[in-house]
């Protein structure tokens, strides 16, 4: 990253070592639920638990973000998610472990990982010039597929398997030493007037081409989380793979988006921003579809590395048009507004999917959400293809 400035590397290494020990929670998370109930609505409930926070906690997250200063915010946040990860090692290491129990401590991480990643993400502009902003998120794709996707799940199932304890340590252990390097970046002081959180909402739904980008994430997030809320079920029931076999699965979809991440300013500079997204909605939408008629592993984990790259592709545009249009004043809040209609419903696709795998096969989830994906899409061509030509970033 020779390009990029010193202080964004130093971002750029705390994303990845948080994302690594990220990875190794999300292997370890299901499968120590799956220990504790079988039933595909315990499963989803715990998934539908650490992503309630962004419903619930978003706006708050705006205001805070950019009226206080955000490299502060973001090491204490890594810090307290140490000590939550580190009260959940030893609440397992004792056997109190329950279904309310994971879903109190999911929902505490996720609460979070809402202040955490609209600072992370409202810091960037701050730290690389208006030019290398595709690189720079591309570059953080990079660092957070590889974690949270490659090589954390791999490692937090080997861990698991190895002793419970052990990956919920590793997360614990991650989150210290991303802290200390997130406290040595530059300090931003935050807003000495009131800040509004509603100025945020009012500036986005003036703006049509991102209001239509967050009903589409909206959309794509609900099915999402419909489908693989029930994912680790799927594999053990369905495919009748072992737990090892789960991370192995969210590593190799990583490297699909691991390519995302590294060719994002080339296909971009090729097919333009709304051809670049088009392509991944349409794509994404056809491979959900195809995940729940998968006969084997190796179809699946085919599907899930295709869906990895569009998806990378969506991310790192869609950010982007936001660091650009927004004003850096009401970018936190902007974007917690985003977060909020984009991210907001997956608690309820988390928990739509697990009654639907309940009632009617670990199977079916998927192809509905990729019919619904495919139908948002549709309807959102109409307003999305002029809002795009009239505001293409650069």
């Amino acid at each position: 990253m020779p390009d990029l400035p010193r202080a964004y590397r130093r971002l750029w290494w705390a994303t990845g070592i948080d994302s690594l020990g990220n990875g190794v929670f999300t292997a370890a998370l299901p499968l120590l639920a799956v220990t504790v109930s079988h039933d595909a609505r315990d499963v989803a409930l715990v998934s539908a638990a650490t992503y309630l926070p962004w419903l619930l906690l978003s706006l708050t997250a705006g205001s805070v973000v950019d009226r206080v200063d955000r490299t502060t915010l973001m090491w204490r946040t890594q810090a307290l998610q140490a000590l939550i990860v580190g009260v959940l090692t030893a609440l397992v290491a004792a056997g109190a472990i329950t279904v309310p129990v994971l879903v109190l401590l999911a929902f505490a991480l996720g609460a979070c990982d809402v202040f955490y990643d609209n600072a992370a993400q409202t810091a960037v502009p701050d730290l690389v010039p208006k030019g290398l902003l595709h690189q720079a998120n591309g570059r953080q794709q990079v660092a957070m597929i590889v974690g949270r996707q490659f090589l954390g799940p791999p490692l937090g199932s080997l861990f698991f398997a190895l002793a419970w304890t052990l990956p919920f340590a590793v997360d614990a252990l991650s989150f210290v030493v991303a802290a200390v390097l997130l406290a040595k970046l530059p300090r931003r002081g935050g807003q000495a007037e009131s800040v509004k959180v509603l100025d945020g909402l009012r500036w986005l739904m003036r703006h049509r081409l991102l209001r239509t980008l967050a009903v589409l994430l909206g959309i794509n997030t609900f099915c999402g989380q419909l489908g693989n809320a029930t994912l680790v079920l799927f594999v053990t029931d369905v495919l009748h793979l072992g737990e090892g076999v789960f991370g192995l699965l969210l590593a190799g979809a990583a490297i699909g988006g691991v390519v995302g991440g590294l060719v994002i300013t080339r296909l971009v500079a090729w097919l333009g921003d709304l051809r670049a997204l088009l392509v991944s909605l349409a794509v994404n939408a056809v491979v959900f579809a195809g995940m729940g008629f998968s006969p084997n592993i190796a179809v699946l984990g085919g599907f899930w590395a295709v869906s990895s790259f569009v998806t990378t592709i969506w991310n790192v545009v869609t950010v982007g048009v936001r660091q650009q249009e927004v004003p850096p004043a009401l970018l936190g809040r902007v974007n917690s507004v985003y977060r909020l209609l984009g991210w907001g419903l997956m608690p309820l696709g988390a928990l739509t999917g697990g009654l639907l795998a309940h009632r009617f096969g670990l199977r079916v989830p998927y192809p509905v959400a990729g019919v619904a994906r495919g139908l948002a899409l549709l309807a959102a061509l109409p307003v999305l293809i002029p809002a795009m030509r009239g505001t293409t970033p650069r």
